[in-house]
């Protein structure tokens, strides 16, 4: 067991984040970064000159007078004025020009950031996002990295600069007491105590509650995004939300301000132990002075020195504070980084076939979703001949969309393999294995761009190739759609952004559909794709599909009966199991699952107004495939 930590160690922690963050700031911006540097040295050194001068000009003033104000004492007070002006206007231009440096850094860095949080997105598992804690760690890491990064930058760079100058003010207090400067740091210790474990404790907090502010992000979304407007309305939701989100604020609210609270007194006390250090420094040196022991320009330069240290204190004890709590919160960024995906390219990959001949056979797999006590397949089995249309048929949940996750290698299966032509998919690079399918998931995204970019997203070396996007958008039936829009393909989808069109959900499919199709891949896997449309068009557009798959292999996942019948070969899937295979003619003979769900469909839809009929007759009667155009002579001969 580890041996328990003090305190003192865990509030240290975060330090261990400061070189890293120091190596991500420098990759961001080498350059900016060391002109940054280098003008933080002389915003340092420079504010020290005009105090040094300080004593020169009251003892030069005090001679003046004496002198009665004569012009050799009075020379040197104007060169020593017109250097104090210089000095002061230097100043100036050095926190304009190191400003501009900053902002052009802090640009770069975020930037940095936020590509690494982009990659990492892309590279972590699906299963990842299964998972309520990996959407807490983003949260955790998007929603801080970029601030936090920039304000440690911002935090840094003063404490560099306040160091510089504390250390040049503390050299000119040591003649007057080398123990002035170690006073000076000894009272201030107390509230950078106070800081770092009041920020530790924050950071705690913060951390803790971070499902609470995703659903307080939730809450928001659902009454402002157009998306949840018309059923929110309907149902009167709207106050529901809204009381939600403010009980929910409300207790943040609430153990926010209780955590204020105790740091805001606890810094109280600290900075009064620190005043009565400082008043009665003050007070000694005045007596000092008194006594005749300090000139006027001694205490001048001494009030000067203290009182500037005793701010550059608070500053640095400020940006140690700061730069504490920004590296707890950088340490999310960090961990989030340090994520490891277990779907891998393989160390020694195979080359995937040029061609499939064999076809893709799943081999006694056995799957279950991180997370999920309950396996989606056992020992699960399942052959798709190359250059054949097969269907996937079954009840919700039965476990068809996995197949299609599974294929594109999202997940790795538990036991068993899925292989092309005999090859394990986890021997092929994963880029390489998804460039061989297309797929039409049952959801597909709705992008805000234009018909051609949206179509283009398939294939995006296909972009500028215009007689390749019309010719997947008339496949899917796509390019009539398209034609009828106000700029054809250039015509903006849906209403994020000015001039946008929003399309139908069947439109919409469609649109995806044509993006499935644009990509040339051996293998075309779609989810319920029809599943917007009516019937009627149905037919046509599975002619139109299997124009597309000649000589390639296709996988229909379906509900739809009148889609899956015209397959090479359905299989139907039953609790993660492959229940029944064969032709459409073959399976209604066998009077099994699927002739009953056949039956089932073909009365829902054929006979509307007729009295009931038996399933078998049912059967016997539809024993082919029926065209949509054909359904009234049908329901006449079942009459």
């Amino acid at each position: 067991m580890e041996a328990p930590r003090g305190h003192l160690p865990r509030l240290l922690e975060p330090l261990q984040y400061w070189p890293r963050t120091l190596r991500l700031i420098w990759a961001a911006a080498p350059g900016w970064t060391v002109a940054w540097l280098l003008l933080l040295v002389l915003q340092g050194l420079l504010p020290v000159v005009p105090v040094y001068l300080t004593r020169p000009i009251i003892n030069g003033l005090v001679e003046a007078v004496r002198a009665g104000g004569a012009w050799p004492a009075i020379e040197p007070l104007l060169w020593l004025g017109a250097l104090m002006f210089g000095a002061m206007g230097l100043i100036t231009a050095v926190q304009s020009l190191i400003g501009w440096v900053r902002t052009a850094q802090a640009e770069l860095v975020q930037d940095h950031i936020s590509a690494l949080i982009h990659k990492q997105s892309a590279a972590v598992d699906l299963a990842f996002y299964e998972m309520p804690e990996y959407f807490d760690q983003l949260d955790r890491a998007r929603s801080e990295a970029n601030s936090r990064s920039l304000a440690l930058l911002e935090n840094g760079g003063s404490l560099i600069q306040n160091g510089i100058t504390l250390v040049a003010m503390g050299a000119l207090l040591i003649p007057f007491g080398l123990w002035l400067p170690v006073l000076l740091l000894l009272s201030t210790l107390p509230a950078l105590l106070v800081v770092l474990a009041t920020d530790r404790r924050y950071h705690q907090w913060w951390a803790r509650v971070a499902p609470e502010r995703r659903r307080v992000q939730y809450y928001d979304m659902v009454l402002t995004m157009s998306h949840f407007v018309a059923e929110s309305r309907l149902f009167g939701l709207s106050s529901h939300f809204q009381a939600a989100f403010q009980a929910l604020r409300r207790r943040l609210r609430g153990e926010r301000l209780g955590l204020m609270r105790v740091q805001i007194l606890a810094q109280l006390g600290a900075s009064l132990a620190a005043m009565v250090v400082a008043g009665a420094t003050l007070a000694w040196m005045v007596w000092r002075t008194l006594q005749g022991q300090l000139t006027p320009g001694d205490l001048a330069l001494f009030y000067q020195a203290f009182q500037r240290g005793e701010g550059l204190m608070r500053s640095l004890l400020s940006n140690a504070g700061q730069i504490y709590s920004n590296s707890l919160f950088l340490g999310n960024l960090f961990g989030f980084l340090a994520l490891q995906p277990t779907v891998v390219d393989p160390p020694a990959p195979v080359a995937a076939p040029v061609r499939l001949h064999q076809g893709i056979r799943f081999r006694g797999v056995t799957f279950q979703y991180p997370g999920s006590a309950r396996p989606v397949f056992e020992q699960f089995d399942l052959t798709i001949p190359a250059g054949k249309v097969v269907a996937i048929v079954g009840a919700n949940g039965a476990g068809k969309s996995t197949l299609i996750k599974l294929l594109c290698r999202f997940y790795d299966p538990v036991a068993g393999s899925i292989e092309f032509d005999g090859i394990d998919i986890r021997q092929l690079r994963l880029a390489e294995l998804r460039r061989n399918i297309s797929v039409l998931f049952q959801f597909p995204i709705t992008y805000q761009a234009t018909a051609a970019e949206n179509i283009a997203m398939g294939d995006l070396m296909a972009a500028h190739d215009q007689p390749a996007l019309e010719a997947a958008a008339r496949a899917a039936g796509a390019h009539e759609i398209i034609a009828g829009l106000p700029q054809g393909y250039a015509t903006p989808l849906g209403k994020w952004f000015a001039n946008g069109v929003e399309l139908s959900g069947g439109e919409w499919q469609r649109i995806a559909t044509a993006r499935a199709f644009l990509r040339q891949a051996q293998v075309i896997a779609l989810d319920e794709p029809t599943s917007f449309m009516d019937s009627w068009a149905e037919a046509d557009w599975f002619e139109r599909f299997r124009t597309l798959t000649h000589q390639r292999t296709g996988l229909i996942i379906t509900h739809r009966f009148t889609i899956a019948m015209r397959a090479d070969i359905i299989h139907v899937m039953d609790k993660g199991r492959i229940v029944e295979s064969g032709t459409h003619h073959e399976l209604v003979a066998r009077g099994g699952l699927y002739a009953q769900s056949w039956a089932t469909q073909m009365q829902a839809s054929l006979i509307e107004k007729a009295s009931p009929l038996d399933d078998t007759m049912l059967v016997a009667a539809v024993p082919a495939p029926v065209h949509p155009s054909d359904l009234p002579s049908a329901r006449e001969s079942l009459r």
